[in-house]
Protein backbone atom coordinates (compact mmCIF):
# COMPACT_ATOMS: atom_id res chain seq x y z
CA UNK A 1 0.00 0.00 0.00
CA UNK A 2 1.48 3.35 -0.78
CA UNK A 3 -0.16 6.36 1.04
CA UNK A 4 0.35 10.09 1.91
CA UNK A 5 0.53 11.28 5.44
CA UNK A 6 0.51 14.82 5.58
CA UNK A 7 1.05 16.51 9.49
CA UNK A 8 3.92 13.33 9.45
CA UNK A 9 6.15 15.11 12.10
CA UNK A 10 2.92 15.97 14.26
CA UNK A 11 1.90 14.33 17.22
CA UNK A 12 -0.88 12.47 15.74
CA UNK A 13 1.00 11.88 12.20
CA UNK A 14 4.05 10.22 13.35
CA UNK A 15 2.33 7.64 15.26
CA UNK A 16 0.38 6.87 12.59
CA UNK A 17 2.66 6.73 10.42
CA UNK A 18 5.21 4.56 12.48
CA UNK A 19 2.26 2.16 12.80
CA UNK A 20 1.61 1.67 9.11
CA UNK A 21 5.72 1.53 8.34
CA UNK A 22 5.81 -1.09 11.01
CA UNK A 23 2.88 -3.42 8.99
CA UNK A 24 5.11 -2.81 5.58
CA UNK A 25 2.86 -0.09 4.14
CA UNK A 26 5.35 2.19 2.45
CA UNK A 27 4.49 5.70 3.21
CA UNK A 28 5.30 9.66 1.85
CA UNK A 29 5.22 12.00 4.61
CA UNK A 30 4.22 15.58 4.26
CA UNK A 31 5.21 18.48 6.80
CA UNK A 32 6.04 22.18 6.74
CA UNK A 33 7.42 21.90 10.13
CA UNK A 34 6.63 25.27 11.01
CA UNK A 35 7.09 27.09 14.27
CA UNK A 36 3.69 26.99 16.04
CA UNK A 37 5.37 25.22 18.60
CA UNK A 38 9.23 23.82 19.21
CA UNK A 39 10.47 22.71 15.92
CA UNK A 40 12.89 20.27 17.79
CA UNK A 41 10.19 18.10 19.12
CA UNK A 42 8.71 17.94 15.88
CA UNK A 43 12.52 16.95 13.88
CA UNK A 44 12.71 14.34 16.87
CA UNK A 45 9.26 12.85 15.99
CA UNK A 46 10.33 12.73 12.24
CA UNK A 47 13.76 11.23 13.44
CA UNK A 48 11.60 8.12 14.38
CA UNK A 49 10.48 7.53 11.01
CA UNK A 50 13.41 8.34 8.93
CA UNK A 51 15.07 4.48 9.58
CA UNK A 52 12.48 3.59 7.42
CA UNK A 53 13.53 2.74 4.14
CA UNK A 54 9.73 2.59 3.27
CA UNK A 55 9.53 6.01 4.25
CA UNK A 56 9.95 9.55 2.49
CA UNK A 57 9.55 12.88 3.94
CA UNK A 58 8.60 15.89 1.82
CA UNK A 59 9.32 19.57 3.51
CA UNK A 60 5.92 21.34 1.74
CA UNK A 61 3.45 23.90 2.95
CA UNK A 62 0.09 21.93 1.94
CA UNK A 63 -1.30 25.59 1.17
CA UNK A 64 1.22 25.29 -1.73
CA UNK A 65 -0.97 23.84 -4.50
CA UNK A 66 1.57 23.41 -6.93
CA UNK A 67 3.91 21.32 -4.92
CA UNK A 68 0.39 19.48 -3.33
CA UNK A 69 0.02 18.80 -7.31
CA UNK A 70 3.16 17.72 -8.38
CA UNK A 71 3.62 15.61 -5.56
CA UNK A 72 0.30 13.28 -6.06
CA UNK A 73 1.34 13.44 -9.70
CA UNK A 74 4.63 11.87 -8.91
CA UNK A 75 3.63 9.25 -6.81
CA UNK A 76 -0.04 8.64 -7.02
CA UNK A 77 -0.74 6.90 -3.48
CA UNK A 78 -3.95 4.06 -2.96
CA UNK A 79 -4.58 6.14 0.08
CA UNK A 80 -4.39 9.59 1.89
CA UNK A 81 -4.47 10.19 5.70
CA UNK A 82 -4.45 14.22 6.46
CA UNK A 83 -3.84 15.29 9.51
CA UNK A 84 -1.79 18.60 8.50
CA UNK A 85 -3.69 21.65 10.34
CA UNK A 86 -3.21 24.99 11.98
CA UNK A 87 -4.54 23.86 15.50
CA UNK A 88 -5.62 25.57 18.42
CA UNK A 89 -8.87 26.92 19.54
CA UNK A 90 -7.52 29.62 21.29
CA UNK A 91 -4.78 30.45 18.90
CA UNK A 92 -7.65 30.70 15.95
CA UNK A 93 -8.73 33.76 18.35
CA UNK A 94 -5.12 35.38 18.02
CA UNK A 95 -4.22 34.32 14.20
CA UNK A 96 -7.15 33.45 11.96
CA UNK A 97 -5.43 33.70 8.36
CA UNK A 98 -3.19 30.78 9.82
CA UNK A 99 -6.19 28.83 9.92
CA UNK A 100 -7.88 29.73 6.74
CA UNK A 101 -4.69 29.50 4.75
CA UNK A 102 -3.84 26.06 6.37
CA UNK A 103 -7.14 24.45 7.17
CA UNK A 104 -9.18 25.66 4.24
CA UNK A 105 -6.97 26.27 1.07
CA UNK A 106 -4.66 23.17 2.42
CA UNK A 107 -7.74 21.16 2.74
CA UNK A 108 -8.60 21.70 -0.65
CA UNK A 109 -5.87 20.99 -2.17
CA UNK A 110 -5.60 17.71 -0.76
CA UNK A 111 -8.76 17.05 -2.37
CA UNK A 112 -8.11 17.91 -5.45
CA UNK A 113 -4.79 16.04 -5.05
CA UNK A 114 -6.83 12.88 -4.44
CA UNK A 115 -9.30 13.94 -7.10
CA UNK A 116 -6.62 13.97 -9.57
CA UNK A 117 -4.47 10.52 -8.74
CA UNK A 118 -7.93 8.58 -7.98
CA UNK A 119 -7.25 8.09 -4.39
CA UNK A 120 -9.27 4.53 -2.96
CA UNK A 121 -9.95 6.40 0.25
CA UNK A 122 -8.83 9.91 2.07
CA UNK A 123 -9.56 9.89 5.86
CA UNK A 124 -9.03 13.07 7.73
CA UNK A 125 -8.62 14.47 10.66
CA UNK A 126 -11.54 16.52 12.26
CA UNK A 127 -11.88 17.63 15.84
CA UNK A 128 -14.31 17.36 18.58
CA UNK A 129 -15.14 21.02 18.67
CA UNK A 130 -17.26 21.03 15.57
CA UNK A 131 -19.56 20.47 18.65
CA UNK A 132 -19.40 23.72 19.75
CA UNK A 133 -22.43 25.06 21.58
CA UNK A 134 -23.90 21.74 21.68
CA UNK A 135 -24.56 20.44 25.37
CA UNK A 136 -26.58 17.07 24.83
CA UNK A 137 -24.01 14.81 25.90
CA UNK A 138 -22.40 12.65 24.64
CA UNK A 139 -21.52 14.08 21.43
CA UNK A 140 -23.14 11.96 18.16
CA UNK A 141 -22.02 12.68 14.70
CA UNK A 142 -26.00 12.38 14.16
CA UNK A 143 -26.46 15.51 15.81
CA UNK A 144 -25.99 19.08 14.10
CA UNK A 145 -23.16 20.91 14.38
CA UNK A 146 -24.10 24.22 12.78
CA UNK A 147 -22.85 26.11 15.74
CA UNK A 148 -19.35 26.79 16.18
CA UNK A 149 -17.77 28.74 18.84
CA UNK A 150 -14.14 28.93 17.44
CA UNK A 151 -12.50 29.69 13.95
CA UNK A 152 -10.89 26.58 14.09
CA UNK A 153 -14.09 24.58 14.73
CA UNK A 154 -15.48 26.19 12.15
CA UNK A 155 -12.73 25.37 9.58
CA UNK A 156 -13.00 21.83 10.96
CA UNK A 157 -16.87 21.55 9.97
CA UNK A 158 -15.70 23.20 6.47
CA UNK A 159 -13.56 19.79 5.84
CA UNK A 160 -16.58 17.96 6.45
CA UNK A 161 -18.75 19.66 4.12
CA UNK A 162 -16.38 20.02 1.36
CA UNK A 163 -15.39 16.17 1.52
CA UNK A 164 -19.00 15.35 1.24
CA UNK A 165 -19.04 18.08 -1.98
CA UNK A 166 -15.99 15.75 -3.08
CA UNK A 167 -17.82 11.97 -2.44
CA UNK A 168 -20.89 13.14 -3.83
CA UNK A 169 -19.34 14.58 -7.47
CA UNK A 170 -16.57 12.45 -7.91
CA UNK A 171 -17.34 9.03 -5.96
CA UNK A 172 -13.99 9.71 -3.65
CA UNK A 173 -14.72 7.67 -0.87
CA UNK A 174 -13.92 10.01 2.69
CA UNK A 175 -13.61 9.73 5.94
CA UNK A 176 -13.89 12.46 8.62
CA UNK A 177 -12.81 11.26 12.52
CA UNK A 178 -13.25 13.64 15.05
CA UNK A 179 -10.79 13.26 17.58
CA UNK A 180 -11.34 13.94 21.37
CA UNK A 181 -8.47 15.67 23.60
CA UNK A 182 -5.21 13.46 22.87
CA UNK A 183 -2.27 13.20 25.14
CA UNK A 184 0.16 10.68 25.47
CA UNK A 185 4.13 10.19 24.43
CA UNK A 186 5.29 13.07 21.38
CA UNK A 187 2.32 15.31 22.38
CA UNK A 188 1.96 18.99 21.54
CA UNK A 189 3.36 21.19 24.04
CA UNK A 190 0.36 23.75 23.68
CA UNK A 191 -1.92 20.83 25.70
CA UNK A 192 -2.67 21.34 28.80
CA UNK A 193 -0.79 17.81 29.87
CA UNK A 194 2.22 19.23 28.49
CA UNK A 195 2.32 22.34 29.87
CA UNK A 196 1.19 21.37 33.87
CA UNK A 197 3.99 18.98 33.51
CA UNK A 198 6.62 21.21 33.29
CA UNK A 199 5.33 23.49 35.62
CA UNK A 200 4.34 21.40 38.35
CA UNK A 201 8.37 19.99 37.81
CA UNK A 202 9.74 23.41 37.86
CA UNK A 203 7.24 24.29 40.42
CA UNK A 204 5.26 26.81 39.05
CA UNK A 205 1.25 27.40 39.36
CA UNK A 206 -0.34 26.41 36.48
CA UNK A 207 -3.52 28.03 34.95
CA UNK A 208 -6.78 25.95 36.07
CA UNK A 209 -9.69 27.74 33.60
CA UNK A 210 -13.38 27.92 34.92
CA UNK A 211 -11.83 27.02 38.42
CA UNK A 212 -10.99 23.07 37.07
CA UNK A 213 -14.73 22.74 37.08
CA UNK A 214 -14.53 21.55 32.74
CA UNK A 215 -14.59 17.80 31.59
CA UNK A 216 -13.02 16.44 28.84
CA UNK A 217 -12.84 12.75 26.92
CA UNK A 218 -9.25 12.60 27.32
CA UNK A 219 -7.86 9.86 24.50
CA UNK A 220 -4.81 8.48 24.80
CA UNK A 221 -2.87 8.35 21.50
CA UNK A 222 -2.71 4.54 21.21
CA UNK A 223 -6.09 4.25 20.51
CA UNK A 224 -6.38 6.75 18.35
CA UNK A 225 -3.83 5.31 16.02
CA UNK A 226 -5.49 2.04 16.37
CA UNK A 227 -9.08 3.92 15.50
CA UNK A 228 -7.14 5.73 12.45
CA UNK A 229 -5.95 2.48 10.88
CA UNK A 230 -8.98 0.42 11.20
CA UNK A 231 -10.97 3.51 9.43
CA UNK A 232 -8.45 3.49 6.44
CA UNK A 233 -8.65 -0.06 6.16
CA UNK A 234 -12.33 0.15 5.07
CA UNK A 235 -13.22 3.13 3.43
CA UNK A 236 -16.58 5.06 3.05
CA UNK A 237 -19.43 3.57 1.53
CA UNK A 238 -23.04 4.98 0.50
CA UNK A 239 -25.34 4.27 2.94
CA UNK A 240 -28.65 2.68 1.71
CA UNK A 241 -30.49 3.60 4.71
CA UNK A 242 -29.60 7.83 4.08
CA UNK A 243 -33.13 9.56 3.74
CA UNK A 244 -32.63 12.66 1.88
CA UNK A 245 -36.06 13.93 3.68
CA UNK A 246 -34.08 13.91 7.05
CA UNK A 247 -30.94 13.91 6.63
CA UNK A 248 -28.31 12.29 8.87
CA UNK A 249 -24.93 13.79 9.43
CA UNK A 250 -22.85 11.25 10.11
CA UNK A 251 -23.78 9.25 7.06
CA UNK A 252 -24.48 10.25 2.82
CA UNK A 253 -25.70 8.52 -0.34
CA UNK A 254 -21.79 9.48 -1.39
CA UNK A 255 -19.34 7.37 0.03
CA UNK A 256 -18.96 9.62 3.19
CA UNK A 257 -18.59 9.21 6.32
CA UNK A 258 -17.49 11.08 10.10
CA UNK A 259 -16.80 9.04 13.09
CA UNK A 260 -15.94 10.38 16.50
CA UNK A 261 -13.20 8.92 18.05
CA UNK A 262 -12.95 9.41 21.88
CA UNK A 263 -12.02 7.16 24.94
CA UNK A 264 -15.96 7.29 26.02
CA UNK A 265 -14.69 7.76 29.73
CA UNK A 266 -14.66 11.86 30.49
CA UNK A 267 -12.89 13.29 33.42
CA UNK A 268 -13.07 16.50 35.36
CA UNK A 269 -10.20 18.35 34.94
CA UNK A 270 -9.44 18.11 38.39
CA UNK A 271 -9.26 14.58 38.00
CA UNK A 272 -6.69 14.63 35.53
CA UNK A 273 -4.69 17.17 37.07
CA UNK A 274 -4.89 14.52 40.34
CA UNK A 275 -4.07 11.53 38.23
CA UNK A 276 -0.61 13.93 36.62
CA UNK A 277 0.21 14.34 40.31
CA UNK A 278 0.30 11.02 41.48
CA UNK A 279 2.41 10.10 38.50
CA UNK A 280 4.95 12.69 39.03
CA UNK A 281 4.62 12.11 42.92
CA UNK A 282 4.49 16.34 43.08
CA UNK A 283 1.79 18.36 43.83
CA UNK A 284 0.36 21.24 41.58
CA UNK A 285 -0.15 24.96 42.74
CA UNK A 286 -3.23 26.18 40.88
CA UNK A 287 -3.68 29.53 39.75
CA UNK A 288 -7.68 29.55 39.17
CA UNK A 289 -9.19 31.65 36.46
CA UNK A 290 -12.39 31.89 34.18
CA UNK A 291 -13.01 30.06 31.03
CA UNK A 292 -11.42 31.29 27.98
CA UNK A 293 -13.07 32.70 24.84
CA UNK A 294 -13.62 29.47 22.40
CA UNK A 295 -14.10 26.67 25.07
CA UNK A 296 -16.42 24.65 25.79
CA UNK A 297 -17.40 23.23 29.15
CA UNK A 298 -17.91 19.48 28.40
CA UNK A 299 -16.95 16.63 26.16
CA UNK A 300 -17.92 13.44 25.44
CA UNK A 301 -18.08 11.16 22.61
CA UNK A 302 -20.87 8.67 21.59
CA UNK A 303 -18.51 5.92 20.02
CA UNK A 304 -20.89 3.57 18.99
CA UNK A 305 -20.91 4.31 15.42
CA UNK A 306 -17.20 3.77 15.55
CA UNK A 307 -17.86 -0.03 17.39
CA UNK A 308 -20.00 -0.65 14.39
CA UNK A 309 -18.17 0.11 11.64
CA UNK A 310 -14.52 -1.17 12.84
CA UNK A 311 -15.16 -3.03 16.06
CA UNK A 312 -13.12 -0.89 18.03
CA UNK A 313 -13.72 1.05 21.36
CA UNK A 314 -10.36 2.88 23.07
CA UNK A 315 -9.86 1.50 26.44
CA UNK A 316 -7.01 3.04 27.91
CA UNK A 317 -7.80 4.78 31.45
CA UNK A 318 -6.56 8.38 31.92
CA UNK A 319 -4.23 7.09 35.18
CA UNK A 320 -2.55 4.72 32.84
CA UNK A 321 -2.56 7.00 29.71
CA UNK A 322 -0.68 9.82 32.02
CA UNK A 323 1.52 7.33 33.86
CA UNK A 324 3.08 6.70 30.25
CA UNK A 325 2.98 9.93 29.53
CA UNK A 326 5.37 10.70 32.50
CA UNK A 327 7.33 8.25 31.75
CA UNK A 328 8.21 9.35 28.62
CA UNK A 329 8.70 12.91 29.66
CA UNK A 330 11.23 11.88 32.09
CA UNK A 331 13.25 10.22 29.45
CA UNK A 332 12.61 13.06 26.51
CA UNK A 333 13.68 16.03 28.68
CA UNK A 334 14.62 15.54 31.98
CA UNK A 335 17.37 12.61 31.03
CA UNK A 336 17.85 13.94 27.31
CA UNK A 337 18.83 17.26 28.78
CA UNK A 338 20.75 16.63 31.76
CA UNK A 339 23.36 14.36 29.12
Amino acid sequence: MRLIITGVAGFIGMHVAKRLLDRGDEVMGIDNLNDYYDVSLKEARLSCLLHYTAFRFFRIDISDSEAIYNIFQEYKPNKVIHLAAQVGVRYSVKNPLAFINSNLVGFINILEGCRNSLVEHLVYASSSSVYGGNTKLPFSEHDNVDHPVSLYAATKKSNELMAHSYSHLYGLPTTGLRFFTVYGPWGRPDMALFLFTKAILENRSIDVFNHGKMIRDFTYIDDIVEGVVRIFDRPATPQPGFDPANPDPAISFAPYRIFNIGNNRPVQLIEYIEALEDALGQKSIQTLLPIQPGDVLATEADISGLLEWVNFKPGTSVRDGIKKFVEWYRVFYITHDSE
